[in-house]
């Protein structure tokens, strides 16, 4: 791990640490389309009782989403024998949710951009780029075989 992995990693555990969570789970689903489900109604449910919005549900739901359908579709290939592991936390103004897939990884940075005027009928990308407009941070480790989702409450909102 690089000195700059060493010092994310380090920021990383102080943030956790000092969050306090009122939820969370550990959890590994086989790589098949909705298996990821009942977390995700678990979570959504969770927030819902916690008074986040819709607005805030929404983005959630969506980004998790494509985290779980790029782990299971890029990362393990629709390989059953492989899984993916995710990881939810929830606390009165962050939801973090890590997915990490078995698959060899990928730079990030050379997803193409789905904006590109010549890249519009081309499908890939778009899903990282929805997770990047409705996530407050989106991070991938070092091998892109984990992404990190974090969502922070709105200013303002009830609690």
């Amino acid at each position: 791990m690089t000195s700059a992995g060493r010092a994310a990693k380090t920021r990383e555990r102080c943030l956790m640490a000092n969050e306090h969570w009122t939820w969370q789970t550990d959890q590994k689903i086989v790589s098949e389309a909705g298996a990821a489900r009942g977390i995700q109604e678990e979570l959504l449910r969770k927030m819902r009782a916690a008074r986040w919005n819709r607005h805030e549900c929404f983005a959630v739901r969506l980004a998790m989403e494509e985290a779980i359908v790029n782990a299971i579709t890029h990362g393990n290939r629709y390989d059953t024998a492989k899984q993916v592991r995710i990881r939810c936390w929830l606390g009165p103004e962050l939801v973090r949710i890590e997915v990490r897939d078995e698959g060899p990884g990928f730079d990030p940075a050379d997803v193409p951009d789905p904006t590109d005027p010549e890249r519009l009928q081309c499908p890939c990308g778009r899903g990282m780029m929805l997770m990047r407009h409705f996530m407050t941070r989106v991070e991938y480790d070092e091998s892109g075989s984990t992404v990190v989702l974090e969502k922070r409450r709105a200013a303002g909102r009830a609690k």
